[in-house]
Parts: structure tokens; sequence; C-alpha cells
């Protein structure tokens, strides 16, 4: 082959992948590709002309125009999270206070050409709506409600979002802080309130006892008196037994006389130990030593 020969066929290839690389990128610049969790959005001149939500390959002739633009919008879920939002409780308390919103796109004609900017819109109104719902409760009630609190803020939000063709799925609170001096006062509040609640609780507890230890005295004594009354009733019923037994009713009236003469001295029976051991009343009728009496004419009485 000649050198000329040479040349057409470089200049035939040349052209060919010139031919290709021009009809690729024709093809690129004429196609529109959407996939599932997307939209296409069309536009002359900036203004809304046309929607591709089929998702697969789309030929757009119009494209290759300069003035003619193609957005896609995602329809995927997504979320926003929002940090260190001040907001004032019911009492004043300054919070801070971090919201995570998940949401997606119902509309993406109104998310694109209803708004300028919704994701700065919806952070506003987040802000708004922290500062509406949250501020009407204290600190202590955002603490414990922190789930009713999140479907407030989401139906409130929802309702503003809505004409942006977005869909608020869920909000809730993330994370609640104080500032450090609102902190400081606030520990030293509830600690005052605990030293408070302790000095009532000891002083409940002491006048507790004492109640407790004058109805224990009261109820002794009354089974004390009780107890006494029934001493006078144990008597009679034991001397209306021995009045079955005249002889020992009869020597039970005498040791008692005997022991109403010298009340310091004991009347005791003796011969109940050893190995002679007398019987009760064989011992009972025994008769008291005599004490030594130092006038011969006094009368011997028994120990």
């Amino acid at each position: 082959m000649t050198a000329q020969d040479w040349l057409q066929l470089l200049g035939g290839l040349a052209g060919g992948v010139g031919s290709v690389w021009l009809v690729t990128k024709l093809f690129d610049a004429m196609t529109v590709s959407v996939d599932d969790k997307q939209v296409a959005l069309v536009t002359v001149f900036g203004r809304f002309v046309g929607k591709l939500s089929r998702p697969g390959l789309h030929v757009v002739p119009s494209k290759l125009l300069p003035w003619v633009q193609v957005l896609h919008v995602s329809k995927a879920r997504d979320f926003r999270s929002y940090k260190g939002i001040h907001v004032n409780d019911s009492r004043g308390t300054t919070m801070l206070v971090d919201l995570w919103v998940e949401l997606h796109l119902i509309d993406s004609v109104k998310s694109q050409f209803a708004v300028t900017d919704w994701n700065k819109a919806l952070e506003s109104v987040v802000a708004h709506a922290a500062l509406s719902i949250l501020g009407k409760s204290d600190f202590q009630q955002v603490l414990q409600d922190r789930q009713e609190l999140g479907e407030r803020l989401r139906a409130d939000i929802a309702r503003e979002a809505e004409r942006w063709g977005l869909s608020i799925d869920s909000a809730f609170i993330q994370q609640i802080e104080l500032l450090p001096e609102v902190a400081s006062e606030l520990s030293n509040a509830i600690a005052a309130r605990l030293e408070r609640a302790t000095a009532e609780i000891e002083a409940t507890g002491r006048l507790e006892v004492a109640q407790l230890e004058a109805d224990t005295t009261r109820e002794v004594a009354t089974l004390v008196a009780e107890a006494r009354a029934q001493y006078p009733l144990a008597i009679g019923q034991a001397l209306t037994a021995l009045k079955r037994s005249p002889e020992v009713l009869s020597a039970w009236h005498e040791l008692f006389e005997l022991s109403q003469l010298r009340p310091g001295r004991t009347v005791a029976f003796r011969g109940f130990e050893g190995t002679q051991a007398l019987r009760s009343a064989d011992a009972a009728m025994l008769q008291a030593v005599p004490e030594p009496a130092t006038n011969p004419d006094a009368p011997h009485l028994p120990r």
C-alpha cells in the first residue's frame, strides 16, 4: 500500500471514530436518564414545561438548546437535623433543643418552583414550631412528654411544608440541654427542694413516732388497769374455791392475820428440799421457830 492509501485509511478511521463520538455526544445531549427514585423537570428559560417521572431513558430533542435545562429531583426519604434551637419554656428557662425531622417529596414541581429554597424555609418553620409548642411547657414537662411534643411538632410543621410539596414523616426531640448558668441555678434549686423535702419527712417521722409512743403508752396503761382490775376478781374466785375446804380457808385466815402482825416479815414454809421432803400440805402445818424475845412476857411470833 502506498502512502496515499495509508492516509486515506487513517482518515477513514478518524472520521469513523469522530462520527461515533459525535453521535454519542448527540445522543447524550438529547436523552434524559431517570431512575426509580428521581423525577426530571424540564424548564425553558427557567420556567417549568414538563416532568419525566417514569424510570428509564427519555429522548428530549429540545435539550440541545442552551435555554432548556433538566433538573433531577430526588424522591427518596431524607432527614434534616436542626441543632441548638434556643427555646424559653413557660417559666423562662432557656433550653437548647436539637430536633430531628424525616421527610420526602410528594410534589417535585412545588418543591422547586413554589418556594425559592425550601431547606431554608423548612428551617424557619421548624424553629417557629419549636418556639410556639415547647414554649408553652416547662422544662420538666418537655423531658417527660418528648414523644407527644414531637408528634405535635410534626403536625405543625407538616401543615406548612405541604405547600412546598414536602411530606413530614416524623419529628422528634433529639436532645435537650441547658445553658451552663441555667443548669447551675436549676441544680441549686433542686438541692434546696430536696433539703426542704428531707426536713419535712424527718419532722413528719418524729411526729408519727411520738404519736405511736403515746398510743402505745395509752394501750399499755389500759391493759395494766384491766389486769389490776382482774386481780380482786381472781382473789375472790380463789376465796370462793377455798370455802369448799373450811379447814384450808381457816388456815389461810390464820396465816394472813399472823403476816399482818409483822408486815416486814415473810411467812414461808420449810421442808420442800432434801431427801426427806415433805408434802406441801404437811409443810404448811409446821410451826415456825419462835424468835428470841427480850421480854419474857412478850408473845412469840412466827418469822
